[in-house]
């Protein structure tokens, strides 16, 4: 009876050596948190194992992710995975038309990213835009001549129009003299030409009076501006002046006419022609509602496509660029390890308690042969 009493108890004393022994050896996996020190002296396993391990793991861990885990092979895989770019196709076309229904206007929507008085800093891009191609034209043909600038077909087409030129000018001629202001304004004429002759002129009145002056003169003008030797003159005239201007160099005419005055022209011409201040008082909306569905149903899935095969041809670079074994390594190391403790507890609790029960169980069969030998000896 006293010896199996002895080996019961020596059993027992072996499970609790074995179990205590396992259950703190699964706690100085994580505690103590920081090293202790008694006279100075730090005592051995302390910190607990991971505390004190805690850098060559993060480092372990960043290696393992970049070398096994978050590779670049498997990104790849997983850009051209079909379901991952429908998913994507169908995200961005969500995006999409949530922005092409809005109703902000286009200046409401670039104030979001802090572009405030847009319509006048369009309106100076679009002037600074005509000032510097003004410069990068006119600059190359101020030593040239007109001729040598303008377009041949331009030339050309403006010789062609110099006799319909001669006839319209003409044609208006003869419409104002006809008219009553016409031929007021040559009777002006006629008295300020005598009133130059002095007392010839005097004289003339004696004889003659205005209106027979003028139903005299008149008939005349009119044959004299109809007369088809008259356009063939006018005409010659302003070919002649025509040929002198294409000889004239650039800068001559761009200092007859006055660069300022040539700037501010284009300027207020084109900036008039374009209708930006429409278009940034626009809603979204209004503005894309003609090419919604080209937008969502054809440009989006094209961009999506760019843009993986943009990531698949530059991922080494970009995996590279973003240190990822060292994101994780800062990361491990700053996580805290009571929280780390916590999470491992909370899936491995039942594995630990197992593991606990085996020292139990072997520490009390050990102690039972213990008994059993320690009986034989003796």
């Amino acid at each position: 009876m006293d010896v199996i009493l002895m080996i019961f108890i020596m059993g027992i004393i072996g499970a609790l050596i074995g179990g205590v022994t396992n259950h703190l050896a699964i706690k100085m996996l994580f505690r103590p948190l920081q090293p202790i020190y008694f006279l100075g002296k730090r005592l051995p396993f302390t910190p607990g194992l991971i505390p004190r391990r805690r850098k060559d793991l993060a480092i372990s861990l960043g290696r393992t992710v970049v070398d096994h885990l978050l590779t670049a092979e498997g990104i790849r895989k997983k850009l051209h995975e079909p379901a991952f770019v429908n998913e994507m196709e169908l995200w961005a076309k969500s995006e999409a038309g949530k922005f092409l229904e809005s109703e902000k206007t286009v200046s409401q929507f670039l104030e979001q990213f802090g572009i405030t008085d847009v319509e006048n800093k369009v309106k100076e891009k679009i002037e600074t835009f005509i000032e510097e191609k003004y410069e990068e034209l006119i600059g190359q043909a101020r030593s040239k001549t007109l001729g040598e600038t303008l377009p041949k077909e331009l030339l050309e087409k403006i010789d062609s129009q110099i006799p319909q030129f001669s006839a319209y000018i003409l044609k208006k001629g003869i419409d104002y003299f006809e008219s009553d202001e016409g031929r007021n304004r040559l009777r002006t004429m006629i008295q300020d030409f005598l009133d130059n002759l002095g007392s010839l002129g005097s004289m003339v009145q004696m004889f003659i009076s205005y209106d027979s002056l003028i139903n005299m003169i008149h008939p005349e003008l009119m044959k004299f501006l109809k007369h088809k030797g008259t356009e063939n003159l006018l005409t010659q005239l302003i070919d002649n002046e025509w040929k002198k201007v294409k000889n004239w160099p650039v800068s001559k005419v761009e200092e007859k006419i006055g660069r300022e005055n040539l700037l501010a022209f284009l300027k207020k011409n084109i900036t008039d022609q374009l209708p930006y201040k429409k278009w940034l008082s626009s809603s979204i909306k209004e503005l894309t509602v003609p090419f919604k569905d080209k937008i969502v149903e054809t440009w989006i899935p094209k961009a999506v496509k760019m843009m993986v095969d943009f990531v698949d041809d530059r991922i080494e670079d970009m995996m590279e660029k973003l240190h990822v074994s060292e994101i994780v390594r800062k990361q491990v190391e700053a996580f805290p390890v009571e929280r780390l403790e916590v999470i491992v507890l909370s899936i491995s609790r039942r594995e630990f308690k197992m593991i606990t029960y085996l020292g139990a169980l072997l520490g009390g069969l050990i102690g039972i042969v213990q008994g059993l030998i320690v009986f034989i000896i003796g």
